[in-house]
């Protein structure tokens, strides 16, 4: 059975090359080695090069372990979608005006 391609944006292409760096960079600079890490993360170190390289392929659960690996940075994923401008503007939007009627007759 074929692997199904992902099909991204270059803009979220962009944005997960970022995030993988980032993560490189948090790993270097705790210095831990690509092998402790992935071992920590239980996955394989070949997974680790392609996080750090933000490819799409990898489980977002990878990601969250080797966040995790890296001293509870895992917790970095509840600030996904926090604030949500533009969902609760067409939230507001959407909700129910109500209108009184009168009692003066």
């Amino acid at each position: 059975m074929a692997k199904k391609s992902i099909v991204l944006l270059p803009e979220t292409e962009d944005i997960l090359a970022q995030m993988g760096l980032q993560i490189k960079y948090a790993r270097l600079r705790r210095k831990l080695p690509a092998e402790l890490v992935a071992e920590r993360a239980g996955i394989s170190r070949a997974t680790l090069v392609s996080i750090e390289k933000g490819l799409p392929s990898v489980a977002i659960g990878c990601y969250a372990a080797v966040l995790h690996a890296l001293n509870y940075m895992d917790k970095d994923l509840l600030l996904v979608a926090k604030d949500d401008e533009l969902g609760r503007k067409l939230q507001d939007l959407d909700l129910p005006v109500r209108k009184r009627v009168s009692k003066r007759g």
